[in-house]
């Protein structure tokens, strides 16, 4: 459960902006279960490898809420979940009936984690249900979604989250830090690559269909170095250039494989980064006036290590996905606000929106 606020400059508060007010009822409501120890109840969407190897062991791990429903396609899966769980079975669902959920007052908070393309549509779905949504990164296929969805929000009058993991990872809070503070003086430069290398296998996968994933490396990986260097600088970017190369290019027929960017934030400062399906990169390295910080790796579920001027930043390593359900759950309970809103995920997608269209025209691109 998080005790402190995390101040940053007036970027950060503007993260958060444009949340609202959640209604007193479900606010009090959520905070009296919390208060008498019952946790409130997600239901993931989506049984896939993160859902399976991350969020389902996480919320064994978390004290504001826990796994209380799922939304699968595929009866077998309903089935081994229910067992290994504990599910009831009014707590499943496919995603015909999923509708459906708005009558059960068991589960609070729907986290939405399914191929890119169907985020706008079980985001939308889930707030008209009356439920708080936690929605995957990328938030969607396109900036236009992402306003879609944090309206339909705000109509519904429930809370949007994006599952940034690292805004609660000790190290890139760290990182938020030392910037905000400029322990090392003005920063002057930003550098970030996130990538891994596609194997042989997985050829079907749908990460590699544009209609679903709505691009390759940038959206999956590139994102997280976009965080970085926003997070870093504490600033909003303003213009970038791009291109793209392939050297796969039998595999990676819809979607890009690496991209190399330059973003331009406020007062001519420049931040470079990469991303990659063909190459294994997690790295944020910040340069300022009278020093130097960053993260190797920077950006993976653990194993995050970094380091400063004065030597190796002597952190924990945490469960980044249980803290940041914690988080939200709190944030629900309390009528706080999420540090990682819908308007982040937007300006996330308004900055790969611009590297595509610069890849595209082959020249500078406005952010907007």
């Amino acid at each position: 459960m998080e005790t402190q606020q995390f101040n940053r400059r007036k970027f950060l508060h503007t993260l958060s902006y444009g949340i609202g007010t959640l209604a007193l009822a479900p606010v009090l409501s959520a905070f009296e279960n919390v208060e008498r120890g019952k946790k409130l109840g997600i239901a993931l969407v989506g049984l896939g490898g993160y859902s399976t190897g991350q969020l389902a062991p996480a919320l064994q791990q978390t004290q504001n809420c826990y796994l209380a429903g799922i939304v699968t396609g595929t009866p077998s899966k309903a089935t081994e979940w229910s067992a290994r769980y504990n599910i009831q079975k009014n707590n499943i669902y496919n995603y015909d009936n999923f509708d459906t959920i708005v009558n059960n007052p068991a589960i609070d908070i729907v986290y939405i984690v399914l191929p890119i393309a169907l985020h706008k549509e079980f985001t939308i779905r889930a707030a008209k249900a009356g439920k708080h949504v936690i929605c995957e990164k990328p938030m969607a296929l396109n900036a236009a979604e992402c306003r879609e969805m944090i309206d339909a929000c705000k109509k519904a009058n429930r809370m949007l989250s994006i599952g940034y993991r690292l805004h609660f990872e000790p190290h890139n809070r760290e990182i938020m830090q030392l910037g905000k503070d400029e322990v090392f003086g003005r920063i002057t430069a930003v550098d970030a690559g996130n990538g891994y290398t596609w194997g042989s296998g997985g050829r079907d996968s749908w990460r590699l269909k544009k209609a679903l994933a709505g691009g390759g490396g940038l959206m999956d990986m590139g994102i997280y170095a976009i965080q970085g260097s926003r997070y870093s600088i504490g600033a909003e970017p303003l213009f970038v250039t791009a291109r793209e190369e392939k050297k796969r290019p039998e595999l990676f027929t819809e979607v890009d494989e690496t991209v190399i960017w330059e973003i331009e934030f406020p007062g001519q400062l420049k931040a470079t980064g990469k991303s990659s399906y063909n190459a294994n990169w997690s790295y944020l390295n910040v340069t300022a006036a009278k020093g130097r910080f960053g993260l190797s790796p920077a950006f993976g579920y653990g194993g995050i290590a970094g380091f400063t001027s004065k030597g190796k930043m002597n952190l924990p390593q945490i469960n980044q996905q249980a803290a940041q359900m914690d988080n939200f759950a709190l944030c629900v309970a309390t009528g706080q606000l999420t540090r990682v809103p819908g308007e982040e995920g937007l300006k996330d997608m308004q900055v790969i929106d611009a590297i595509y269209r610069s890849i595209a025209s082959g020249k500078k691109e406005r952010i907007i």
